[in-house]
């Protein structure tokens, strides 16, 4: 007769698998914007918590060096000061005109180093900087269809569908900044003495708050006009994509800006130099190839003039035009509502590190080309490796030669160790043994006692055992994992019906990531009077999509 304990070994393995856990955001976000003078920060807690908006204005001299990210950081620790914030790590985000962006049609490779190593190689005939002075990262966009003509790839193009002559690219958008940039940041939050954990772009930022706000509709492209003192930012955002960015210095004629900050030009001046600029970038815009129309513009901004600029654009344009409130679409506190509009960038790097998806820019984290295995090096690293092991081979024949009386008295110190280390291992063997022969003499059959568990139990769609232990006294412990408590009210009674003695089930609250939300453990006393009939039981009907049983589930290790 088959002991019973190895039957139940596979069952007993398969459920105690654990299912890969899915890599999780932050607990919590703070996202940093040098808005000119203003320091804007934003603090997201996990998804779905509505983030706190401050602002607060930087103690700089009016001779202070705004390129020196010392004197940055301190101001930068100051404000966080009054505003009475600490935060652990930060993210920031760099302006459009400190980026350089591209747009590339690149073969569709499916490995990311592979990807990148390509998009590296032709982004890098494009820059007005050397290559290695860059940091490059980048988004794929989607699979465009080009004709086969353009394509650079040896082999000729495969055929989608039945259009012949097609073949399918990827579209990236790459964003490329100095590594001096990267520096000055990293700089700024160690002067600031905070933890810099992401460093988005601001323009895809600005594209990650809107979405949230909803302004979007359906997939029609829009543009939205961001205003700061000194600058304006005009993105063309379609499909939770990034199609067109262009940051423009705003200045009148004749103003000569000094050292330190920008001089703010006159209101009626400044709305008249945003409203030539965004008429010039939507003009850029429309001149690309298979670019969307833009169906409106949306205005934001912290300047005073948005209401201006957008009754300026709307009588300029035909498309209509509207202010952006994030406050009603985020629904803001009341504390933050008053620096809501002008934080949308703090905003939307606050909303894209908090999200599982993550910064689809990071330069601090770039995407990166697959590493060039330099031959020659591996040759010398190899000849040297094995004039290692040849040194050690002799000097170890040596030792072995002059010390064998020392190894004999090594080796036997070396096994009386040996037998303390498995004096654990052999009292454990003996309990198991005399597990296994209490419950052979309680002459209980338990793969069949498990068989009719596995047909009295609720089917797996409301509860599931996490366990199974079986004590020598007759008794089973199941520990299960229900939907609700009305299920383990009926688990109990069902079990009482088949005529096992239950003690009384404590539900307890305990929700899993599987919308499992109540726990229990149910103990079960085997009468000697029960019978069991196998062929008067039916088990629950196995679900669909149920691979547990299947040869493939346990060569692949889980279910």
């Amino acid at each position: 007769m088959s002991n019973p304990l190895r039957q139940l070994a596979p069952v007993l393995r398969l459920l105690r698998l654990r299912r890969e856990r899915r890599p999780r955001p932050p607990s919590s976000v703070t996202a940093l914007d040098l808005d000119g003078s203003t320091l804007r920060v934003v603090q997201a807690g996990p998804r779905g918590s509505v983030p706190k908006v401050f602002a607060e204005t930087l103690e700089l001299a009016p001779d202070a060096d705004r390129n020196d990210p010392v004197v940055m950081g301190a101001a930068v620790a100051k404000a966080l000061v009054k505003l009475r914030l600490k935060p652990a790590g930060v993210v920031m985000g760099v302006p459009r005109a400190k980026v350089v962006l591209r747009t590339l049609t690149v073969p569709v490779i499916e490995k990311l180093p592979e990807l990148a190593s390509v998009v590296h190689l032709q982004v890098g005939k494009d820059l007005p900087f050397r290559m290695d002075e860059a940091v490059v990262d980048f988004k794929v966009r989607g699979q465009v269809l080009v004709p086969a003509e353009r394509t650079e790839a040896a082999a000729g193009p495969e055929v989608v569908g039945e259009a012949a002559g097609i073949a399918p690219r990827l579209e990236v958008l790459v964003a490329a900044v100095k590594r001096e940039v990267v520096e000055f940041y990293q700089r700024l939050a160690e002067a600031a003495g905070l933890q810099l954990a992401g460093l988005g772009l601001l323009p895809y930022a600005n594209a990650r708050c809107v979405e949230e706000c909803h302004v979007a509709d359906g997939d029609a492209a829009f543009a939205l006009v961001s205003l700061r003192p000194d600058e304006a930012g005009i993105d063309i955002i379609a499909q939770r994509s990034l199609l067109f960015s262009r940051g423009a210095v705003i200045r009148t004629a004749g103003e000569t800006p000094p050292s330190g900050e920008p001089a703010a030009p006159s209101a009626e001046a400044f709305v008249r130099s945003v409203v030539i600029e965004v008429v010039r970038s939507l003009h850029g815009y429309s001149g690309q190839e298979a670019s969307p129309a833009v169906a409106k513009v949306v205005v934001t901004g912290a300047t005073g003039h948005e209401a201006d600029v957008a009754a300026a654009l709307g009588t300029r344009l035909s498309s209509p035009c509207e202010l952006l409130d994030p406050t009603t679409a985020l629904a803001l506190p009341p504390g933050s509502r008053e620096h809501a509009a002008g934080s949308i960038g703090a905003l939307g790097l606050a909303f894209g590190l908090a999200d599982v998806r993550g910064l689809p820019f990071d330069f601090l984290k770039p995407k990166r080309p697959a590493v060039q295995r330099d031959l020659r090096k591996i040759r010398i690293l190899s000849g040297l490796a094995a004039s290692a092991v040849v040194l050690a081979a002799v000097f170890g024949l040596r030792g072995y030669l002059v010390g064998k009386r020392e190894a004999i008295l090594a080796a036997a110190r070396a096994e009386l160790a040996d037998a303390e280390k498995k004096r654990p291992v052999y009292r454990k063997m003996i309990q198991q043994a005399g597990v296994v022969d209490d419950w052979i003499k309680a002459d209980r059959d338990w793969l069949v006692h498990y068989a009719y568990l596995t047909s009295v139990l609720p089917p797996s769609e409301e509860v599931y055992l996490t366990s199974l232990a079986i004590s020598g006294q007759g008794s089973v412990r199941l520990a299960v994992q229900a939907r609700s408590g009305e299920t383990l009210a009926r688990l109990d009674k069902r079990l009482r019906e088949a005529g096992y003695d239950v003690k009384p089930v404590a539900i307890t609250p305990g929700p899993d990531r599987f919308g499992y939300e109540f726990r229990s453990t149910v103990e079960l006393t085997v009468p000697d009077k029960l019978k069991i009939d196998l062929h008067k039981v039916r088990p629950a009907v196995r679900p669909i999509d149920d691979v547990s049983l299947e040869a493939s589930a346990y060569k692949r290790g889980g279910a």
